[in-house]
């Protein structure tokens, strides 16, 4: 069996220690690395190449966020499941607009957390419970989309369900074997129709139509 390699970015050493005998028990994950601060984070996941970066949001240096849009930005397949203390909508809505794969609270207990990260490497978008009514009733505007999801082509559904699910473009343009350009004018065509404004007006939607379940 192919394990999920995880790196672990915590500036507590008692949690990346407890975190890497809980995960290292698993038969399909393995810990290849850690990380004290956002710098040492940056270059371990360069070093280590791993499926899934746990990642806190405070750290010293560089922090959790910045390391988070670094990361999406220069290793794209890399999920990023954020496990933080921070419970405000701030930053769920800022983890997810730069790509988080999951946010998960540190009080989490370990078989969520667990379940938390085999749904993300599933390649679905994993929210704690207790911050699934942040995401719907405060980080978005309730208001409603300009057409339903009846108004899309099969085209730009698929591929706002993968932007919604955390892929990047060039991900989505591998899953569906087109162009990354391509993939941006159903991207773009599909936000319109849904009058959407950014990824995390959609990632809302995307819950409320069912789409993560899928």
């Amino acid at each position: 069996m192919n394990k999920t390699k995880i790196l672990i970015a915590d500036d507590h050493a008692v949690l990346r220690s407890g975190l890497k005998m809980l995960l290292n028990a698993q038969d399909d994950l393995i810990v290849v690395g850690e990380a004290t601060n956002g710098q040492e984070a940056l270059a371990a996941v360069r070093d280590h190449t791993p499926d899934l970066l746990l990642l806190d949001i405070t750290m010293p240096k560089t922090d959790g966020l910045q390391v988070l849009s670094q990361v999406k930005r220069a290793y794209p397949n890399v999920r990023v499941l954020v496990l933080t203390m921070h419970e405000e909508e701030g930053y769920l809505r800022r983890a997810l607009e730069a790509g988080a794969a999951g946010y998960c609270p540190k009080s989490a207990a370990d078989a969520e957390l667990i379940s938390a990260i085999r749904a993300v490497m599933r390649g679905n978008v994993y929210i704690h419970p207790s911050h699934t009514k942040i995401l719907i009733d405060k980080m978005i505007p309730s208001s409603a989309p300009s057409a339903s999801a009846a108004d899309l082509s099969e085209r730009e559904r698929a591929v706002l369900k993968l932007v919604a699910l955390g892929h990047t473009n060039q991900d989505i343009a591998r899953q569906l074997s087109l162009s990354v350009k391509t993939v941006e004018s159903y991207r773009a065509r599909g936000m319109e129709k849904l009058g959407l404004q950014s990824r995390a007006a959609l990632v809302r939607y995307a819950i409320e139509e069912g789409w993560m379940n899928e």
